[in-house]
């Protein structure tokens, strides 16, 4: 019975143009429209720096004042629908992708992309990942049916941009620099261990770790990073899969598996 009030309460938090909710009241002489004006701007100021902190690099890019501000017209049209505040955000790359004033900076949200995979990684769960030297003994008459699982940490992330180096650069990962080849990045973010990664994959990389991701095998998955990239390098691709903790658990057909 209490929803039509926490309703009207939420909304007024979040809308400056709002009247005080009805109900609202101050045990002390103090006007209780001043001391709600100070609660929302609490409560707004704090969903903003959440975002802050899980976006800082993003933040970089763009300056702290173009962040505020775009963080505010988030925050207040976005509000958190879960008590975990560490899932607030996720729709924030998406937000800027549509925001008309980041339009000058197209590489903007996949930057922010970035970044809540990142996130979501770290609080992934755990997964053993398989040794190399499991996967280099496969002998080559079992790869093409080899089937892979993926470490649950795992999320690509892909752009027309160099959004890795663009990431690593406003992240403290590399030293800004001018980008002399400004080509597309696409990259794999994932968990094998403690550290939350960010790895640029090779051609093809993305629609390969896609679709055996989806359960394909080895040579379909080859397949179709080729439709996809017609640079695609199996043995580079091979080598980064067995080098990188992305695979937990190999299986073949029709029953041979390795846990």
């Amino acid at each position: 019975m209490f929803a039509p009030i926490q309703q009207e309460f939420a909304a007024a938090l979040l809308d400056a143009d709002r009247a005080v909710p009805a109900g609202v009241t101050a045990h002390t002489s103090a006007p209780h429209s001043r001391r709600f004006a100070v609660y929302r701007n609490n409560v707004v100021t704090g969903l903003i720096r959440a975002i802050k902190t899980r976006f800082p690099a993003t933040e970089r890019v763009v300056g702290a004042e173009f962040f505020t501000a775009m963080a505010h017209v988030f925050v207040t049209a976005h509000p958190p629908r879960s008590p975990l505040l560490m899932t607030f955000g996720d729709d924030f790359p998406a937000f800027i992708a549509a925001f008309p004033p980041a339009a000058e900076i197209p590489y903007l949200a996949d930057v922010a992309r970035i970044e809540a995979a990142r996130t979501r990684a770290y609080h992934a769960a755990d997964a053993s990942t398989i040794e190399p030297s499991r996967l280099q003994a496969i002998a080559p008459e079992g790869l093409a049916q080899m089937r892979v699982s993926i470490h649950p940490s795992a999320e690509i992330v892909r752009s027309a941009h160099p959004v890795v180096t663009l990431w690593a650069m406003n992240s403290g990962e590399l030293e800004p620099a001018p980008i002399e080849d400004w080509r597309a990045q696409d990259a794999v973010v994932l968990r094998p261990g403690l550290e939350v990664e960010v790895r640029q994959l090779p051609a093809g990389g993305a629609a390969f770790l896609t679709a055996l991701a989806r359960g394909a095998p080895l040579a379909a998955a080859a397949e179709a990073a080729v439709a996809d990239d017609d640079k695609f390098d199996l043995v580079a691709n091979l080598a980064g899969l067995i080098g990188s903790g992305l695979v937990t658990a190999v299986s073949f057909e029709p029953a041979q598996v390795l846990p």
